[in-house]
């Protein structure tokens, strides 16, 4: 299938991908003005997002289940009202600890409501499983095309007024979403869907989560995806800090998060393409030691402009790579009937790794002074999560082998 005969479901959950996550990849620009307005260090920003980020994967399989019982449509309406309360209520913030609930819970909220787990469980239901990684992946890259085109907004925002404006601008922009939100009605699955799905609609929620809950390969998809949260919201909320430590301008720590946004555009279609080409689970062992001589090449060279922008593209193109592998295994394994709910619960785990990530990143700074044992940690990280993803069995439950049959 060409992606332009892909339904307009599909197109409208780029779009809102694009201002959701686009919003969110930068926060790490807000990081040094937000801690010399309230006069506290890094680690007090770094909770605050990873806060947002644990609670993101908290909410995650609530809102999933709801996608799953009441459509994408209402969910992402909602999600978005709340994203646009907790950025507008962050700006006007008296006191710090005031971010926890704004910066922290409802944006959260609005976060978890409006990306990948309820889009992509959306998609799963008009796209035939022949085509899902392919669809996915380039779901997955609008995201990453929000993060090209909003780090360099959110860069300009800040230098020409304050990042309480800059967030006030983000906090109208949600209101986008609603619109987008508008047309993803709720569509019967494919036919080809229904034909490899048979009986798969009698399945209850409980039915489903036991089925995957006894499932081995379905706990390493969550150590892998544990991995990848840790990588990219430590990178995400930290490198422009660690380029300024370095003596780098902030212009460099934006074009270089542009690149990771750009890059994986690309990277996130490709990893896609080859997971339906090829044995999603080697590909996804391919992608992660793809990340690991990436990050050791990064720690090992000098830190300069040219080296920034290089590692930025290279990280990037494995960024979010493991978005439509990782949800293009689940829904091979168990199916798309319950995919918001199940990938939910996958990518609560990754959040966990998201918040140890933000969080680990600034703690471990205040107390060395330096970034560099968390570089190295991420590095045997992502070896781990390579060897993980092998003995995953990805043959479709019996349930599905036997409708298939």
């Amino acid at each position: 299938m060409s992606i332009f005969r892909f339904p307009l479901l599909v197109w409208m959950g780029i779009a809102t991908l694009i201002f959701s996550l686009g919003i969110r990849q930068s926060f790490g620009i807000f990081m040094m003005p937000v801690s010399e307005t309230f006069n506290t260090g890094r680690e007090f920003f770094s909770l605050a997002i990873a806060l947002q980020n644990l609670l993101f994967g908290v909410f995650q399989p609530f809102v999933g289940m709801a996608a799953d019982r009441w459509g994408a449509r209402w969910i992402i309406s909602l999600g978005a009202l709340a994203y646009a309360a907790g950025l507008y209520l962050t700006s006007i913030a008296a006191q710090p600890e005031w971010m926890y609930l704004t910066l922290g819970a409802l944006v959260g909220l609005g976060l978890s409501a409006t990306s990948y787990v309820i889009v992509l469980g959306a998609v799963a239901k008009v796209v035939p499983p022949e085509h899902t990684a392919k669809a996915f992946g380039l779901t997955t890259a609008a995201g990453s095309f929000g993060m090209f085109a909003v780090i360099p907004g959110a860069q300009a925002l800040l230098s020409a007024f304050d990042w309480q404006t800059a967030l006030q601008v983000f906090a109208m922009a949600c209101a986008v979403m609603v619109g987008f939100a508008s047309f993803m009605k709720v569509n019967k699955p494919s036919s080809s869907e229904v034909t490899n799905s048979a009986g798969a609609s009698e399945q209850t929620l409980r039915e489903a989560l036991r089925e995957a809950f006894q499932h081995k390969g379905y706990w390493f998809i969550h150590m892998g995806f544990f991995v990848c949260g840790f990588h990219v919201m430590f990178i995400a909320t930290h490198l422009p800090s660690y380029l300024a430590d370095k003596g780098l301008e902030a212009s460099v720590a934006a074009l270089a998060l542009a690149y990771v946004g750009i890059f994986n555009i690309f990277g996130s279609y490709f990893w896609g393409v080859m997971g339906d080409r090829f044995d999603k689970r080697y590909v996804m062992t391919s992608l992660y030691i793809a990340r690991s001589l990436v990050i050791l090449a990064f720690v090992t060279l000098p830190v300069t402009s040219s080296t920034a922008a290089l590692f930025g593209g290279a990280i990037g193109f494995c960024w979010l790579g493991t978005v439509p592998l990782t949800s293009g295994l689940v829904r091979q394994i168990f199916g798309a009937r319950y995919l918001s709910t199940l990938y939910g619960l996958v990518f609560l785990t990754h959040q966990i790794g998201s918040f140890l990530g933000a969080w680990a990143g600034g703690r471990i700074y205040d107390y060395y002074g330096s970034y560099e044992p968390i570089w190295w940690a991420t590095v045997v990280l992502a070896l781990i999560a390579a060897i993980l993803h092998l003995p995953i069995n990805a043959r479709p439950v019996p349930r599905l082998q036997l409708a298939a049959a």
